[in-house]
């Protein structure tokens, strides 16, 4: 047992250092001044400037006009990602809940219509969804950033999976108390599935963070640009562009390190 826990942690180890490894070395050359880093590039060695860098880069504007910041971007990210993850929750939650807990007609076809949605990623249609939000005038708002992206097929599905799994005494208990539908929903069933929320959440702020395309099709104001469309205006290799690309990871990766339990024990009750 103890040969097999030691092999078990040796191929996690492993794992870690080759997934992390080429971050790390990113960031400790970024922690060198400009002109050593143009001298030795990727380095294990780290340096004696990265707190003047990343507190210079934070300050610094950006973009053609110098109409954004370092933190004015990293604001926009998180406005996207979690905006974009509660819509996602919300609404996944309250269609699974129709699902289960309602008598509809051709609900089974209905969700399996959810599910077809999987096969059609925004990159496949952001023409016509672009067409969409600039007839709504919503180009270059929070809301045309993140509605569109925010039916999800496969929250849906974990939800309803999850919602199928309650007993049904919970539901006979709730109506003979005289609680309703909505309140049914808000006292019992949102509870109990916080940590499948929590999941869905984590991987849908990942997602929406990490957005590219759909922020680049539907906003052209500099002030609003992401982190991730920030990259564009230094370059990939320069001492900038390093710093931001491991500002851009760094949220994202500390938020599902802090909440890891979390995100593990809601995959598994929504796969139940």
């Amino acid at each position: 047992m103890r040969r097999q826990a030691v092999f078990d942690h040796a191929i996690l180890i492993v794992g870690t250092i080759v997934m992390c490894g080429p971050l790390l070395a990113v960031f400790l050359a970024t922690t060198h001044d400009a002109a050593s880093f143009r001298e030795t590039g990727l380095t294990l060695i780290p340096g004696g400037h990265g707190l003047s860098n990343y507190g210079h880069l934070l300050q610094s504007e950006g973009g053609y006009r110098g109409d954004i910041t370092t933190l004015g971007m990293i604001w926009n990210s998180f406005l996207l990602g979690a905006g974009f993850a509660l819509a996602k929750v919300s609404l996944s939650l309250l269609a699974a809940y129709s699902l289960v807990y309602f008598r509809l007609r051709f609900a089974a076809f209905f969700f399996w219509l959810l599910l077809l949605s999987l096969m059609l990623p925004l990159e496949s249609r952001f023409l016509p969804t672009y067409d969409v939000v600039a007839r709504l005038g919503l180009v270059n708002t929070q809301a045309g950033l993140i509605l569109p992206l925010a039916a999800s097929g496969i929250g849906t599905f974990f939800f309803r999976q999850f919602l199928q799994n309650i007993p049904d005494s919970m539901l006979e208990s709730a109506r003979l108390d005289g609680a309703g539908p909505l309140k049914f929903l808000r006292d019992i069933l949102v509870p109990l599935s916080m940590p499948m929320a929590g999941a869905l959440f984590l991987v849908t702020f990942v997602n929406g963070w990490n957005q590219y395309l759909w922020p680049v099709m539907v906003t052209s104001e500099e002030a609003r640009y992401t982190i991730v469309r920030g990259l564009q205006f230094y370059g990939r290799s320069s001492l900038t562009g390093m710093m931001l690309a491991c500002l851009a990871v760094l949220p994202p990766a500390l938020l599902l390190v802090f909440f890891q339990r979390l995100f593990v024990k809601g995959l598994f009750d929504g796969s139940h």
